[in-house]
């Protein structure tokens, strides 16, 4: 009897617990996960830039850093996460280019849209330094933003600058 008495509690608090219709805990995710999300919005407009940063998730809070004699803001938030952006026009025939005019890396361009290129560059000499870059050009209220990895030397992967590049985005009008 004392063995089935503790089975027959661990049943009836299983089965208490099951009760219901689950309504009440699924709200209350959606709205964990709702502030969750909020919380990872950076509205960058304090800095006069009509954008949004969607910070990844698990990301650490962002570093803003207005470095005002290049006119850049400086992003930066764990070592997975450094990005500039500026306001630049759109040029990336020229960004192409310069890919091809250099002589002391290798330049692959891996995804190219109108506002988008993703490349890679590597050292021909030495196949583990390989660096993954990109440039994005965002055009809001009339203002062509280039939003960029940081070029400070860091070895970001794909998959860094894949989220680096999709995490700014055009703020929209209230």
């Amino acid at each position: 009897m004392k063995a089935l008495f503790p089975s027959t509690v661990i049943a009836l608090a299983l089965l208490l617990n099951a009760c219901g219709n689950g309504e009440a805990d699924a709200a209350k995710q959606l709205a964990q996960a709702d502030s969750a999300r909020t919380a990872a919005m950076v509205d960058l407009s304090v800095h006069h830039l009509p954008l949004m940063l969607d910070m990844p998730a698990g990301s650490p809070d962002p570093v803003l850093v207005w470095k005002d004699q290049i006119g850049t803001l400086a992003v930066r938030a764990g070592e997975h996460f450094a990005l500039d952006i500026s306001e630049a026009p759109a040029d990336q025939e020229r960004l192409k280019a310069d890919l091809e005019r250099d002589l002391l890396k290798r330049n692959t361009i891996l995804e190219e849209t109108p506002e988008l290129l993703i490349y890679r560059s590597e050292f021909p000499d030495d196949t583990t330094l390989v660096f993954h870059h990109f440039e994005r050009w965002i055009t809001v209220d009339g203002r062509t933003l280039r939003v960029e990895d940081a070029k400070d030397g860091t070895a970001f992967t794909l998959e860094d600058v894949h989220r680096m590049a999709s995490a700014v985005h055009g703020k929209k009008p209230v």
